[in-house]
């Protein structure tokens, strides 16, 4: 029997609530959330600050929500909507009549992830003669693609990137390619850094061997083609690169839709054969997937569709432009200050800085930034290459440039002041020296009790400073951070009954 007090204190109330007062909790729910309009969060969500643009996105959503996707037969709005974003991202990345791809189709993904997997996936199921496939990426590529990797049975082949450029070198990349290599990747551009990988290089390296390479393009690759129309110097990275076989790109990040949305392009329809998914031998519908999701939602599709037909050519032009000076304008607030420096000068969305070797603690800088209004995103250091701070940068950015400055300059008088993170002598050894397996998640619950990231359910499970957790992340070897940060997470994930 339900006991209906209990009851009361979840999603699932005795009666149901009237709809004002459901809406209500969603609200007060989401007052405890980073902001994600206002040009202060640099990471996560990505705003034009194109006015109606949200109200015009949620009302497509509303019109296609409870379409879905599984049949295309039976919902031809969606399959035409899904055409036409394709279409429109292969025109974006070099595709289409005319060009030297004009046979490009695709798919329509949840995110980047998806279309990551799937890229893997389809070049694992293009050779089931190879019993252990692998692939060949650089260490600056998303982690996605070790996600595909172990939930595929694909063995990783990691290309260090050099600590000045950041980049892989192609003669690396093409010496790790094996008899079993089914896919090469690359970034354009890379996430943690924003820079651009050498793709002309590393495709032909993956041609000469009768591999296919991928283009992650899914962060930053919707702007590239318009910074290189707006004469910025944008390096070949798209299908006008002979031996680039596939590219992903997030319409929900710099085509400005909603989550979640992603297209993944093939460069003609043979090489996109083994991504689908068939089965017919059991008593029901034959089950037809060219992604991972059977059923799924037609709203999404359909907010991408809108905001990709209400902002045009000429719009995302012009949302290219103001992002590019607002990039300016932030490298140059970063410049300015002494103890930071630029991991790499901008090429693209993202501004990367770190600290010089006598400048403040950049997570208590980061802790300071928060607390002036600015939501940054802190990267641990990584073989050889230093912790940095990233700043994903949108068109909403730019009226808040010459307000970053002086809150830049300030925090980090502010972190030099205040001094480093010193982890107290446990925490150190407990960093340096546990093996993930002797992680217990009682010891996790005890530790992040002791940091004062304690069960909380009132929506506020961290600390208001995060500067000493991502020290004591920052002094782990990387498998370390992982099992902390499972078992962390695993703390938040608890039903409220």
């Amino acid at each position: 029997m339900i006991d209906e007090n209990r009851v009361e204190a979840g999603a699932l109330s005795a009666t149901g609530v009237p709809a004002e007062v459901a809406l209500a909790e969603v609200r007060q729910l989401r007052g405890a959330d980073r902001p994600t309009h206002g040009g202060r969060l640099f990471a996560y969500v990505y705003d034009p600050a194109v006015p109606g643009l949200d109200e015009l996105a949620a009302a497509a959503h509303r019109e296609s929500a409870h379409v879905n996707g599984l049949d295309p037969t039976a919902f031809p709005s969606l399959l035409a909507m899904e055409n036409a974003l394709v279409a429109a991202a292969g025109r974006v990345l070099g595709a289409g009549p005319g060009s030297t791809a004009p046979d490009v189709v695709g798919s329509v993904t949840s995110g980047g992830t998806e279309s990551l997997i799937l890229a893997v996936k389809t070049a694992r199921d293009a050779h089931p003669e190879i019993a252990e496939p692998r692939i060949v990426v650089p260490s600056s590529a998303h982690a996605a693609f070790a996600k595909a990797a172990h939930y595929l049975r694909v063995a990783l082949d990691v290309v260090p990137v050099s600590p000045q450029t950041l980049r892989p070198d192609p003669a690396a990349m093409a010496a790790a390619i094996r008899p079993e290599t089914v896919l090469v990747a690359c970034s354009a551009p890379s996430y943690a850094h924003g820079v651009i990988d050498p793709v002309a290089q590393i495709a032909a390296a993956a041609a000469d061997a009768g591999v296919r390479c991928h283009v992650d393009a899914c962060f930053g690759g919707w702007t590239l083609p318009y910074l290189r129309r707006l004469g910025e110097p944008v390096p070949p990275f798209d299908f006008a690169v002979p031996g680039v076989t596939s590219i992903s790109v997030d319409l929900h990040k710099y085509a400005y839709a909603p989550k979640g949305v992603s297209v993944l392009l093939h460069r003609d329809a043979t090489l996109r054969a083994p991504q689908y998914f068939a089965y017919a031998d059991w008593p029901g519908y034959t089950m037809i997937n060219p992604v991972i999701a059977s059923t799924r939602s037609g709203g999404p599709i359909a907010a991408a569709y809108a905001t990709v037909r209400h902002l045009g050519d000429d719009g995302y032009l012009r949302l290219a432009g103001v992002t590019r000076d607002a990039v300016a304008g932030l490298a140059d607030a970063v410049r300015a200050v002494d103890g930071l420096r630029l991991m790499a000068e901008p090429e693209s969305t993202v501004v990367c800085f770190t600290a010089t070797e006598d400048g403040p603690d950049l997570f208590v800088l980061v802790d300071e930034l928060t607390a002036r209004g600015w939501h940054t995103q802190p990267q641990l250091s990584y073989a050889g290459l230093p912790a940095s701070v990233h700043l994903t940068v949108t068109a909403a950015v730019a009226p808040r440039v010459a307000e970053f400055g002086p809150d830049l300059t300030e925090a980090v008088a502010a972190a030099q002041a205040a001094g480093p993170v010193a982890l107290p002598p446990e925490l150190t050894a407990l960093a340096t020296s546990l093996t993930p397996d002797a992680l217990t998640p009682e010891l996790v619950a005890g530790l992040a009790a002791g940091l004062g990231m304690g069960g909380d359910t009132d929506g506020a499970p961290l600390p208001e400073r995060m500067a000493v957790v991502n020290t004591l992340l920052d002094a782990a070897p990387p498998a370390l951070r992982e099992r902390l940060l499972v078992e962390f997470v695993g703390l938040l994930q608890r039903p409220t009954w």
